[in-house]
């Protein structure tokens, strides 16, 4: 199987398993970064449902062969990831549970880690997958942390949960803060995803056009939910090297 950006040179890469501090509280996550001495931008990333997972490890490896400094936090730290990510019930009650305040301040305190990073320049992107993109979505428009976004179909934006528009955790749809977006935004959603829909990415397309923001979105063809993962059944190659250079080149352009 053919994967976009594969690293071909994982010598030139050095890689730990690295913590770091919010609210008092050690935070697990994976770094990723070229060996040569240089002044790079960072990116964070912020995975799936399913946890920090080999795939975003392997992301986070490829962002870094083209000159990025990645971090790729455990978001589950806190509470564990799921012991079985083939139980839906059990997946969907970590992700629901996780209040998006306590989100918004441990992906702050990653980008304050990633930026004092040695040969960091001090700018940081953010891009995040399924539920990572809505955490994305909701870091790039609660906080100042942060110089460029790309949310990939990040479901739940426009309620709380599939019962219920807002919730302790969720007080407030992520769509619904659009008008406070702080950096370039790129929003990716396939064509014959359902969470999110087309209909939800043209809804937050015109939200951010009202606002005045700068962002793009784009819906990709024959592609669904979670099309860049290429450990899921939901992998669709062509797509996904279609997409790859694009966020490649948001990010250099966004964080030059």
């Amino acid at each position: 199987m053919a994967l976009p950006g594969e690293v071909t040179n994982p010598d030139a890469l050095a890689t730990s398993d690295v913590t770091f501090t919010s609210d008092g509280f050690a935070m697990r996550a994976y770094l990723a970064r070229p060996k040569a001495p240089g002044s790079y931008p960072a990116i964070i990333i912020l995975h799936e449902a399913f946890g920090l997972v080999e795939h975003e490890r392997d992301v986070a490896r490829r962002f870094a062969s083209q000159g990025f400094i990645a971090l790729a936090p455990d978001v589950y730290s806190r509470i564990g990831a799921p012991r079985n990510p083939g139980d839906m019930t059990e997946v969907r009650a970590k992700m629901f549970g996780l209040a998006d305040a306590q989100l918004v301040r441990d992906f702050a305190a990653a980008a304050v880690f990633v930026r004092a990073q040695p040969g960091a320049s001090g700018k940081v992107g953010c891009v995040g997958f399924c539920v990572g993109g809505r955490w994305t979505l909701l870091f790039a428009c609660s906080s100042g942390k942060v110089d460029a976004a790309i949310d990939c179909w990040g479901g739940f934006i426009t309620r709380a949960t599939p019962d219920a528009v807002a919730t302790p955790e969720r007080p407030k749809p992520v769509i619904e803060l659009a008008p406070h977006l702080h950096c370039p935004l790129y929003v990716v959603c396939g064509e014959e995803d359902q969470n999110p829909s087309p209909a939800d990415a043209e809804e937050l397309r015109k939200r951010l056009a009202a606002a005045g923001k700068n962002f793009e979105v784009e819906i990709f063809r024959n592609a669904g939910h979670a099309f860049f993962a290429d450990y899921r059944p939901s992998y669709r190659e062509k797509a996904a090297f279609d997409l790859w250079p694009k966020m490649v080149a948001f990010f250099k352009r966004n964080l030059a």
